[in-house]
């Protein structure tokens, strides 16, 4: 007999659709909280989780397939690659993993949550587990990152006209710019004259991209 898997928590993000999501956890410094479901509203399950820096999510993607290989974007969404090879989300089991900073408890009437920082996760995304992240084990200097390493270090300037920017919580403004800077596109897109949007923290963001710079046109 299988295990039942218990959602024990969803994640409260900036995102409402999966576009503009960051693509790997840690590349942007956003705030998000991790609500417990109502059986795990518990204090004593939390205890020593405080003294530690960052935190192991394993969750649930929203959309997945029994592909075994797939065309990661950044590699121009051309090139095949095996699933076990890549992190795409269309997997043979929907299971993400993401390592994200950990801020601290807050507790309130719904019980504790945790605010952490570095999520690669849409609204609502439901949990399966949190683990303490410990480097002398997690933490592998050495590692090398085949094709990933080739492209890791892409960058966009980004320009904003004077006044959109301001639409955006102050809090928010500097992650949503290095969200930008990452290029949320897919690799194979290149039309300059083609407006992308997202949602992010109740605006849709829509900009253009020319060569290396991304040029917001609206926060609305």
């Amino acid at each position: 007999m299988r295990p039942e898997l218990k959602i024990v928590a969803r994640i409260r993000t900036d995102f409402n659709g999966k576009f503009g999501i960051p693509r790997q956890s840690g590349l942007v410094d956003l705030e998000a909280f991790v609500e417990f479901e109502p059986d795990f509203r518990r204090e004593e399950a939390l205890r020593g989780l405080e003294g530690f820096s960052h935190l192991w999510l394993l969750w649930l993607f929203s959309k997945s397939g029994g592909n075994l290989t797939v065309r990661p974007p950044r590699l121009g969404g051309n090139a095949r690659l095996g699933v076990f090879a890549t992190r795409s989300p269309f997997r043979p089991n929907p299971l993400g993993l993401s390592c994200v900073k950990f801020l601290g408890i807050e507790r309130g009437s719904c019980g504790p949550k945790l605010r952490v920082s570095g999520a690669d996760m849409a609204d609502g995304t439901p949990i399966l587990d949190i683990k303490p992240y410990l480097p002398y084990t997690d933490s592998h200097p050495e590692a090398t990152c085949g094709f990933a390493g080739e492209v890791q270090n892409e960058r966009l300037e980004v320009e904003v006209p004077e006044g959109e920017l301001e639409k955006i919580p102050a809090a928010k403004r500097s992650a949503l710019l290095e969200l930008l800077a990452e290029d949320p596109r897919p690799h194979y897109q290149h039309d300059p004259e083609r407006v992308y949007g997202f949602s992010f923290a109740g605006f849709e963001v829509r900009f253009k991209v020319a060569g290396e710079r991304l040029t917001v046109t609206e926060i609305a």
